[in-house]
């Protein structure tokens, strides 16, 4: 039997189909009289303590029904919304209260040639829900046209999606931020440690059991604390916006662990919650997480996924935004509407170009920061959201709307410069204000580690700071997020013991993930028992290290890789919310010793200024003194000139002298202060190397302050020797200071 409301508009084929029959359709008493237009701003469900004000976007449309369900998710009733203001339906409710929950049906053509797939059938979640009352459930009722039909996404499905769709609650926002310490750090004091919410917690002996995996579980004792011995400034977690496990990863029984699959852009995810039924008590602990780390002086960047949604592509599911307004939301192909550009990889591309995405991108920030209090934003894959038409736009709206909003204006947005499509790798080209994972950096780093040659003058750029990336832009060195390692792809402790990728268990057959690895596995595939290879894996560890920390920029260390975290191998574990992702705290002696040597490195960072400059060097090459910024030397003691630089692509050993009285050099505050001079010493050749001290740098006062190939020396206590010559074992990185200067407020 077809039920439709009594507000219902008429419908035909050729526009909405009929209303089908499927969880059942009850329409309390309701007094029409007591409803109102409502505003279309602001946009959502948003509760004024009598009744809610409903706002939905869809301006193709032809008609909407704000449909209401009680606790179970059953029981569904429709009010037909009568008022459209500027493309946004909109209505007021009274007597709804927070706990409600609700989605929409839109009416309009199904005419997927054209670009337009509304199907009053399948019921959407609102864009705006600020939480999931009620998750999503795969089945083929969620589609808006037959699976398995011979024309494909042409043809048209009938069946209603309501028994399986995810729903949206209404909430009360009232959150008491009292005693709340929000950390400030400065941009070039930053030290950032990347995280996955379930990851970090879930083995960790010392969380309580029913916390693991948790919100709750990252601002316990245990993980601040860890946190707090390590140094890090802000804790940058990956995707927590309501995200769906893809249907081929669920019948193959994974899940999409990572989370880069978002469905809603301003609900915090359930499952990380430890009580994920009751949707607002998910919120609450998302704001006692923030609180809890800045009270720990950490900053919450959240890792946000604006370029696409989880609906894929054409043949995805029928759940929010394609049965809402598909040409308003997503990038359509030139002159074949029916298909998406993808610049993704994952089927859809969120439309920049049409204001109101933009303006839901914006929102969905703003909201972020003034709700739920986070300091910051990475967006993935961030040359996608700056494409104004194809190539990538500096100047397009997405920047312009960001750069002049004041709730963004203070807190710290990231890119990873790059996507999928032509152009998209935008390393250097963003805007003021911006800072961008270096991926030039991360290549460099591993290539010269790994023994490659010619690799002289690329390292000394990036130990710099990359001037060419950034300078040019009048970016400081901050803007630069170095890093070694990353979710995606091998953890440090694979990256010096595979050289293959192995993701078997992701069931592809291995096919997925990246073959450009640029790893060495030291001389055997995998765990091995020769003492040999295990003790040069653990100097190139620690060689990596000290390259993150002792390099200008901003260092972002992957989580778990300071406990050697493995992944067997696995270089794309998407899909793995296993033990194989998760961080292990069981250390043996030698995991021990290097977290302690990671720790050790931050500090002495942390401790001296010189090492994370407010500005670039001053690199003037026809300095006869080694009074400036940075000098460069090689193993001979001479300095580098030009000639080295062009014809010395032989080169593995280098050094690196940091002035420690540069005028770059400022305290958080802004204050300009002295520090010691450093040299650093790297030798990545597979062969010892006497470094020779420039008798200009004054050798005696030089102190060895680490040597990767003596972790345990302690810092500062053994002196250069008379004759000038520091010994560089195989493949070592050496730092020396020299505290001529004490530190002091100049």
């Amino acid at each position: 039997m077809i039920q439709t409301s009594l507000d219902s508009p008429d419908c035909g084929r050729e526009h909405c189909s009929e209303i089908a029959a499927g969880a059942p359709v009850i329409f309390e008493n309701y007094d029409r009289s007591h409803q109102t237009a409502g505003s279309p701003f602001p946009r959502g469900a948003n509760w004024d303590g009598k009744g809610v004000n409903f706002s939905l976007f869809s301006e193709s449309s032809d008609a909407a029904e704000l449909c209401l369900f009680d606790a179970s998710g059953n029981n569904e009733r429709r009010i037909r919304i009568r008022e459209r203001t500027n493309g946004a339906w909109h209505i007021y409710v009274p007597g709804v209260n927070p706990g409600q929950l609700y989605g929409y049906r839109v009416y309009g053509p199904y005419v997927p040639e054209s670009g337009l797939r509304f199907n009053p059938n399948k019921l959407l979640l609102d864009p705006y829900a600020k939480a999931i009352g009620r998750s999503l459930k795969w089945a083929d009722e969620l589609f808006g046209y037959h699976l398995g039909d011979p024309e494909g996404d042409l043809s048209f499905d009938d069946r209603d999606s309501a028994p399986f769709a995810p729903l949206g609650m209404v909430i009360d926002p009232k959150f008491d931020w009292s005693g709340e310490q929000r950390p400030s750090p400065a941009a070039h004091e930053t030290i950032i440690y990347e995280a996955h919410v379930r990851g970090m917690s879930q083995l960790h002996p010392d969380v309580p059991e029913h916390l693991r995996g948790t919100y709750a579980a990252m601002a316990s004792e245990p993980i601040i604390k860890h946190l707090q011995s390590l140094g890090v400034t802000a804790l940058e977690l990956m995707p927590v916006h309501c995200f769906l496990d893809d249907r081929h990863l669920v019948d193959r029984g994974l899940q999409n662990y990572w989370g880069y699959n978002t469905l809603g852009f301003f609900a915090p995810e359930p499952r990380f919650a430890s009580n994920p039924q009751d949707p607002m008590d998910v919120i609450r602990e998302f704001k006692e997480m923030v609180k809890g780390l800045h009270n720990a002086g950490i900053e919450v960047i959240l890792d946000v996924v604006y370029n696409h949604t989880a609906e894929g592509n054409q043949a995805g599911p029928t759940v929010s935004f394609r049965g809402i307004d598909n040409l308003a939301y997503y990038r359509s192909a030139p002159g074949d509407p029916r298909h998406y550009m993808d610049y993704t990889g994952c089927g859809n591309t969120l439309n920049m170009v049409h204001p109101h995405s933009l303006q839901l991108l914006m929102d969905s920030l703003r909201y972020w920061v003034s709700e739920m209090h986070v300091d910051g934003f990475r967006f993935d894959l961030a040359s996608a959201l700056a494409r104004e038409l194809k190539d990538v736009d500096q100047l397009g709206a997405f920047f312009d709307t960001i750069y002049q909003d004041p709730t963004l204006a203070p807190v710290k947005l990231i890119a990873e410069p790059w996507d999928l499509g032509e152009g998209g790798y935008q390393v250097g080209n963003f805007p003021l204000a911006w800072m961008e994972w270096n991926g030039k950096y991360r290549d460099t780093v591993r290539n010269f580690w790994k023994g490659d040659m010619g690799l002289h003058s690329d390292i000394a750029t990036r130990l710099a700071g990359s001037a060419d990336l950034y300078e040019t832009t009048r970016r400081p060195p901050s803007a630069s997020i170095n890093f070694v390692s990353a979710h995606d792809g091998f953890t440090l402790q694979d990256l010096v013991s595979y050289e293959q990728k192995h993701n078997e268990a992701n069931g592809e057959e291995n096919r997925d993930g990246t073959d450009d690895n640029r790893s060495w596995n030291c001389g055997a595939e995998g765990p091995t028992e020769d003492a040999a290879i295990i003790d040069l894996r653990e100097r190139q560890k620690r060689n990596f290290w000290c390259s993150l920390m002792f390099a200008q920029g901003s260092p972002m260390i992957s989580g778990g890789d300071e406990l050697s975290r493995t992944q067997s191998g696995n270089n794309n574990a998407y899909c793995q919310n296993t033990e194989l992702s998760w961080y292990r705290w069981d250390l043996d002696p030698s995991k021990a010793q290097f977290l302690e040597f990671a720790q050790a490195v931050i500090h002495y960072r942390k401790q001296h200024p010189n090492f994370h400059r407010y500005a670039f060097y001053d690199n003037d090459p026809e300095a006869k003194h080694p009074e400036k910024n940075i000098v460069w030397y090689r193993a001979d003691g001479k300095r580098m000139v030009a000639k080295d630089w062009e014809d010395g692509g032989w080169m593995r050993t280098l050094g690196m002298f940091i002035n420690g009285t540069a005028p770059e050099i400022r305290s958080g505050a802004g204050l300009c202060v002295a520090d010691a001079d450093f040299l650093l010493l790297l030798n990545a050749h597979h062969e010892p190397v006497s470094f020779r001290i420039s008798h200009q740098l004054n050798p005696a006062l030089w102190k060895v302050a680490f040597d990767t190939a003596r972790p345990t020396l302690p810092i500062e206590t053994e002196a250069v020797k008379r004759n000038r010559l520091v010994s560089l074992a195989a493949r070592s990185f050496v730092v020396l200071s020299n505290a001529r200067v004490p530190g002091h407020a100049r």
